[in-house]
């Protein structure tokens, strides 16, 4: 498995991608648009993914501030085979809270499990860290 990404929802894109980019020294690596679940992604760090994480700059729109104990959104780790972690995470007991299947929009392959404190962990499916 590898860290991947860590998902932030923010009141204002441009506003966090300013600070991340111009205040910390990330590098803007992507955006991405999807009107039909309206919201817009921007991802920073200081190198490119899967070789550095990063982190997922999530604004959904129309939503200008969250309370703090809701801005947390995820971890992210790449698994060469989601349904195969999933079921090794349910037989050690593991809480699968979404089952996997593709990501809404898109069809990248993705589940959530959570841990014991109720923290969200998504699984992405990356077949090339099979070999890792």
């Amino acid at each position: 498995m590898r860290l991947l990404h860590t998902m932030l929802r923010v009141g204002n894109l441009q506003r966090s991608i300013d600070f991340y980019t111009q205040v910390l020294g990330m590098t803007l690596q992507r955006t991405s648009e999807n009107p039909e679940y309206k919201y817009s992604l921007a991802f920073v760090g200081y190198g490119t993914n899967p070789d550095h994480a990063e982190i997922e700059l999530t604004y959904n729109w129309g939503v200008d501030s969250y309370d703090m104990g809701s801005a947390y959104g995820h971890i992210a780790l790449g698994v060469p085979d989601v349904y195969a972690a999933c079921d090794k995470i349910k037989a050690a007991g593991g809480n699968v809270t979404r089952e996997p299947g593709p990501v809404k929009g898109g069809s990248t392959v993705i589940a959530f499990v959570t841990d014991p404190d109720g923290y969200k962990i998504e699984l992405i499916q990356r077949p090339q860290y099979a070999n890792l």
